[in-house]
């Protein structure tokens, strides 16, 4: 009777022991997921608009996901990740990386459907896409024509020629003719016409140009059309660019010679002022010799001293030599030509007509002037900005402004300030807010030509959203939009991020839009366009092969001391071993 009963107490010890053991050393140990074997996958639908495109299979698409899935999830994919529903495909991209990484944080097999175009492919970890079960129902190749990108200037002058530069090209095959035809409307009529070569892929760039007199004053959407014969996608032929066309040149700039401070100032002028600009630059001072900044086309001096006769604004940089002669019967912004290198550094502002718009700007964090102008002493004016040189000794005007007589004047008297631009980030924040805040100031209106809100890019593609930006003062907030138009009227509201940007999801269509402003900010207003072309119309060759998958999941690892039952079963064996040695009688 003594054997046994020791071996029992020996076999009890021995179980404690180890247990303890085990979970001193707390290795880790795999945990499959329950249920995962054998589970339904999450099902990633395609919902890009190629889907729906010339030879796409949707409806096969779908029969496919549904048999996948196998009533468990689906989520569609495209510009967005979005749940199933029967809504037609509608997104204006293929992106499959957040939807793959979304599906992976969900955790279970996964099975992506598609026509194989994904735009991403090229980002999708490769551990990620080789878990997925890929299903390919590819397009059969197609001829297709299409307008590719417009490229131009959004707002002219009456008197201007409007020049558009317009890439074009074919997919899917080669073009069944030759040549093919591009043509520009706008305001129900044909505005310019140009038989174009067409390449047997890829694509290529041409000019078109028109008389801008021939647009009404105003916001005009403009169509461009490519007609090839033999085109099987029609729904990319035409592309949409919107412009505004002034009675006069409201902004004029001169330029003797060009150089990076005059640049940057003319585009973010472009920008934030909503108003035309034109450029004549000088590339030898004292000549008289002017060129258009745009085509660099000759113009006699007396088309240029026209042009600053009837301006509202005048820039001018550089040689004072150069443009002095010149009479302007508006404001006028000079941006002079410094002397003093060095890095400039400049201060917060202090009390000036412009103090309120540059309120709030990190001034210690931008990049210096590099070279400094002195700017004539006038008890009419004031100092906006000031800087000082490595940041140490007497202030000096960096932006200085005047009035007299009812004539405004401007003088930016640093160099390099285009670095801000470069910077981007609170730099380029604060280069905006202060070319706006001159123009409002020169030109006499608060937000001339400006409201709250504008479209970083007034046409956006179909199936894409149509971005905007906060241009008011202060923080952003949401914005009540009205737009109009042929079919419909809508409200909507932008709400912005910390970036202040907001998106705004909008069917195909040519829409008028009015931001009503608060106080002294004006109203936004405009033409914003959702075209009915998309990349997505195209035929692309896949991106993805179909391939099955990794058949199981890599199961999870779990520590031994998260088995709670470990920790019982060693206990259980020590109590045992002690009640046993006192029914036993033992020590």
């Amino acid at each position: 009777m003594r054997r046994p009963v020791t071996a029992v107490l020996v076999a009890l010890r021995a179980a404690a022991l180890g247990a303890l053991v085990l979970l001193a050393w707390n290795p880790a140990v795999p945990a499959p997921r329950p249920g995962a074997a054998g589970a339904p996958p999450l099902v990633l639908l395609d919902a890009s608009l190629s889907m729906a495109g010339h030879g796409a299979r949707w409806r096969a698409a779908l029969d496919t996901a549904r048999a996948l899935a196998r009533g468990g999830p689906i989520w569609r994919f495209g510009a967005r990740v979005a749940p199933f529903d029967t809504l037609p495909p509608g997104d204006g991209d293929s992106r499959l990386a957040p939807a793959l990484a979304a599906a992976a944080a969900r955790g279970g097999p996964v099975a992506v459907v598609t026509d194989g175009a994904i735009t991403d492919a090229g980002d999708i970890a490769p551990d990620l896409l080789g878990r997925a079960r890929i299903v390919v129902l590819p397009r059969a190749p197609f001829f297709d024509g299409f307008v590719a990108a417009i490229d131009g200037p959004r707002r002219v002058a009456a008197t201007d020629t409007v020049r558009l530069r317009v890439s074009y090209g074919t997919a899917g095959g080669p073009a069944p003719g030759s040549r093919g035809t591009l043509a520009v409307t706008g305001a129900g009529r044909r505005l310019a016409v140009r038989s174009v070569a067409l390449p047997d892929s890829g694509t290529l760039a041409t000019e078109l140009s028109f008389p801008a007199a021939r647009l009404p004053p105003g916001w005009t959407a403009l169509a461009v059309r490519l007609d090839a014969r033999g085109d099987a996608e029609p729904r990319d032929d035409a592309r949409l660019f919107v412009l505004a066309v002034s009675p006069r040149p409201a902004v004029v700039m001169l330029a003797a010679p060009p150089d990076w401070d005059a640049r940057f100032l003319a585009q973010t002028l472009a920008e934030v002022a909503g108003l035309p600009v034109r450029t004549f630059v000088a590339a030898e001072v004292g000549d008289g010799r002017w060129r258009d900044g745009a085509t660099l086309a000759a113009v006699d001096a007396g088309v240029v001293a026209a042009a600053v006769a009837r301006a509202d604004l005048v820039v001018a940089a550089g040689a004072p030599a150069a443009w002095r002669r010149f009479r302007p019967r508006g404001a006028v912004l000079v941006l002079a030509r410094g002397e003093r290198a060095g890095e400039w550094y400049v201060e917060p502002p202090g009390p000036s007509p412009l103090s309120a718009g540059l309120a709030g700007i990190a001034w210690d964090s931008l990049p210096p002037a590099t070279v400094l102008a002195d700017v004539p002493g006038d008890s009419a004016g004031v100092a906006v900005l000031t800087a000082r040189l490595g940041r140490r000794g007497p202030p000096r005007p960096v932006v200085w402004v005047a009035s007299a007589a009812g004539a405004r004047r401007a003088v930016i008297a640093a160099g390099g300030l285009y670095r801000w631009v470069f910077r981007g980030g609170a730099s380029g924040v604060a280069y905006r807010a202060l070319v706006a805040g001159l123009v409002d100031w020169l030109l006499g209106e608060p937000e001339a030509g400006r409201g709250l809100v504008a479209p970083v890019v007034p046409e956006a593609a179909n199936g894409l959203p149509l971005e905007w930006r906060w241009q008011g003062r202060g923080e952003p907030r949401p914005v009540v939009l009205r737009l109009s138009s042929a079919e419909r009227d809508r409200r909507d509201t932008l709400r912005f991020d910390a970036g202040g940007r907001a998106a705004l999801w909008l069917p195909p269509g040519i829409y008028r839009y009015a931001a009503a402003g608060a106080g002294a900010e004006g109203a936004a207003r405009g033409v914003v366009a959702v075209e009915e072309y998309s990349d997505e119309w195209r035929w692309a060759r896949p991106a993805l092969a179909p391939h099955g998958g990794r058949a199981a999941e890599r199961p999870a690892a779990l520590q031994l001391r998260e088995r709670w039952w470990l920790f019982a079963a060693a206990a259980a064996a020590l109590v045992a071993e002690w009640a046993w040695r006192r029914r036993a009688g033992m020590p």
